[in-house]
């Protein structure tokens, strides 16, 4: 009797006889970048280091592509970019030591937005393991332990036979929603290593599929068909599982308002007549919000940003679909599921009941219009039509990534992305100097399209050795910058606490002569002539640089009174 586990894949012939007789002069950066490609990547970010170079001199013999920036924070952001536009697992290569603890900003941000990052950094010879001094450069008495507290899984490699095993292991919790960053460090000494291993060929990591218990969304869905005022809350997880078109047919056949979270831009069409949008910070949103009998949260943990900086206390029945078993229920009491976004919402597809509230659409345009009022009686004018320029500028299709500057901050509220998975920003940890190597990226992700970058002069800095990247593997990224000569959205938080700023003022250069000087077009612009330069520049293939000398101000809040 034959049972399916006993089932194998036999080799053919062809595939025995190169098992038998490996190329010569292979090394254990081989076994790595073969796993690699044998899993499916063709594109790696990263910097070379001392510890590394098996694993580079290996990418020589490779397919693979590969796109180095200047700073490995930077290279960070690039894969998080790749990883959120490909939904595939982005490789980062990088060294040991200051090259590994510089990414880890990076791989916080990856966490908190849940994007797949692959880290695969060297380690010191073998012998330094362990926790003994031996002085070896780069040494760490537990390098893997200032990873565990930032990424998802952690993967110590001691010998060559360990790095295909360990690398699948890696990708396959990568892609396991919530999908997150992974980190695997492979000793110096192993990477250089000759190896007489078979080439790496067939590696199976195929993620585990989060499915949601039945009978849970079995009572999910007769709260929802049963309510007077159903609202929806939708997350980053709607985005990361592709679970847009199961949100909106879920909610047209409630007639529920949807609103969505910062990092879930995009997942619900801007304009549909049940829309709230995004404006979490607004007083009138989290009343509406609170007045809901049952509130679906779909692939969110309704964390700072996405409460009205908690304030918002639901008085119904909150139903919370999440696939970070740490987010369930951890600010509100919930019926919770533990699934995938994508899988739930189809189960609760599947059971929920029509129901028809003629009243929805008109409740959503008087919401809209109390905020517009809101915003029409503080004087920001300026900053609309900033705002109005970039989407004016920007193509329906293009993704745009955004620094943490005040725009930013704009554009998480204001801002129609046009589609799914196509606006991005950094407000999961919150680092500055996330917008530029992102796009980077994104470009290097799909480079059909143009891709915008925006940050403030502040976060710009932290990678203009970037402009270098662009140049060398000529993306197709346009980088906006909005030069108001400082921190500017610290020079606000300090003004409105103390009543002056220290410390936010900066001393920068001339942009659009900088990044001329890495051979990078650069323009000059005024919010006047903003949107026909960036519409220019996004035109044009290869990099480029618009600067905007202004001062915007933030909308005021409304959680502190």
């Amino acid at each position: 009797m034959t049972h399916d586990h006993d089932l194998v894949l036999r080799p053919t012939p062809a595939q025995t006889e190169a098992a038998l007789n490996p190329p010569p002069g292979r090394n254990g950066g081989d076994l790595v970048v073969e796993t690699l490609a044998g899993l499916g990547a063709t594109t790696v970010f990263g910097l070379p280091g001392q510890h590394a170079l098996g694993m580079f001199d290996a990418l020589r013999r490779s397919d693979l592509r590969y796109v180095g920036l200047r700073m490995e924070n930077n290279a960070g952001f690039a894969a998080d970019a790749y990883g959120r536009i490909t939904g595939e697992a982005a490789p980062l290569l990088l060294s040991t030591g200051p090259g590994a603890l510089t990414s880890l900003a990076a791989l916080q941000e990856a966490a908190a937005a849940s994007a797949p990052v692959l880290a695969i950094s060297s380690q010191v010879p073998t012998a330094g393991l362990g926790g003994g001094r031996h002085g070896y450069l780069h040494e760490l008495p537990d390098q893997a332990a200032s990873f565990r507290g930032v990424v998802k899984s952690v993967h110590t490699v001691r010998t060559h036979s360990q790095i295909p095993s360990a690398i699948a292991a890696a990708w396959k919790s990568a892609l396991t929603a919530p999908h997150g960053p992974v980190w695997v460090e492979i000793p110096q000494d192993v990477l250089l290593a000759e190896t007489s291993l078979p080439v790496v060929t067939a590696v199976d990591a195929t993620p585990v599929e989060l499915a949601p218990r039945p009978e849970l969304t079995a009572v999910a869905a007769d709260l929802l068909s049963r309510a007077a005022r159903p609202a929806i809350i939708a997350g980053g997880g709607v985005v990361r599982a592709d679970a847009a078109g199961k949100l909106r047919q879920l909610a047209e056949l409630l007639d529920a308002p949807v609103v969505t979270t910062f990092g879930g831009k995009g997942a619900f069409p801007w304009t549909h007549p049940l829309s709230l949008r995004s404006w979490l910070e607004d007083r009138h949103t989290t009343d509406f919000l609170e007045d809901a009998d049952v509130l679906l949260v779909v692939g969110s943990g309704l964390g700072e940003l996405s409460s009205n900086y908690h304030t918002f206390k639901p008085r119904g029945r909150v139903i919370q679909i999440e696939a970070d078993l740490g987010k369930l229920e951890s600010n509100h009491p919930a019926l919770g599921i533990h699934a995938d976004a994508r899988l739930a919402l189809q189960a609760l597809l599947e059971t929920a009941r029509e129901r028809t509230d003629p009243t929805a659409p008109e409740r959503v345009r008087d919401l809209l219009s109390r905020v517009a009022r809101r915003i029409a009686g503080q004087e920001l004018t300026l900053e609309q039509d900033v705002l109005t320029s970039v989407r004016r500028a920007l193509p329906a299709d293009s993704p745009s990534f955004w620094d943490m500057t005040i725009l930013a901050y704009w554009a998480w509220s204001a801002f129609d992305p046009r589609n799914t998975n196509l606006m991005h920003s950094a407000q999961g940890a919150g680092g500055l100097g996330y917008g530029f190597p992102a796009a980077l990226g994104g470009a290097a992700a799909d480079p059909t399209r143009p891709v915008l970058a925006v940050s403030g002069d502040g976060g710009a800095l932290y990678s203009i050795a970037e402009l270098a990247t662009a140049r060398q593997y000529d993306l197709n990224v346009t980088w906006l910058i909005v030069d108001d000569g400082g921190y500017g959205i610290l020079r606000e938080y300090m003004t409105d606490a103390f009543g002056q700023a220290t410390a936010t003022e900066l001393t920068r250069p001339d942009y659009v002569a900088l990044a001329e000087s890495f051979g990078v077009p650069a323009t000059r612009t005024s919010p006047e002539t903003l949107e026909e330069d960036l519409a220019k520049a996004l035109a044009s293939p290869g990099p480029s640089v618009v600067v905007l000398p202004a001062v915007l101000r933030m909308f005021a809040p409304t959680h502190l009174g």
